[in-house]
């Protein structure tokens, strides 16, 4: 069986100098491997074939047959590394937390430990005959969800 981390390393070595960064990798027991790549400005199909060439190169299907899928994370999928949230900061993404609530809002900051959503909500202040929309920040920590993913927006 192909390693994963063997698979990595090769990506890793093809992404170096460029402004992709990996996503994901994968490998089946039946050597069915997976690369997820992303950019800042979406990813080319030219460059997914010069990564699957690049990985074909440093592979030998003498030694193990293998299948091969090089692709860009999907849009409207989860985000799977910090680097996803980076660049979706100001976009507005979808939060489900471990609980099952679905959270909206414009993804306003990401770090190591957390990420911060601006969302907008009712709010009745004391004294005041109706509810008026204010913006509230909710910070989540990565093992407090399921899933953060953006949100397409077709307005």
């Amino acid at each position: 069986m192909i390693e994963k981390n063997v698979v990595t390393r090769i990506v890793e070595e093809w992404l170096d100098g460029k402004d992709y960064f990996l996503v994901d990798v994968s490998v089946s027991p039946d050597d069915k491997i997976v690369v997820e790549i992303d950019h800042a400005d979406g990813v080319w199909i030219d460059d997914c074939v010069d990564l699957s060439r690049y990985i074909e190169s440093r592979l030998s299907r003498e030694d193990e047959d293998y299948e091969l899928e090089v692709g860009s994370a999907g849009i409207g999928q989860p985000f799977k590394v910090l680097k996803q949230y980076q660049i979706y900061i100001g976009k507005e993404v979808e939060v489900m937390d471990n609980t099952g609530k679905k959270w909206k809002g414009v993804l306003a900051d990401a770090n190591e430990e957390n990420f911060t959503v601006t969302m907008t909500v009712k709010v009745k202040p004391e004294g005041a005959k109706r509810p008026k929309l204010v913006e509230q920040n909710v910070t989540f920590t990565y093992d407090e969800i399921k899933y953060t993913k953006y949100l397409i927006s077709f307005k």
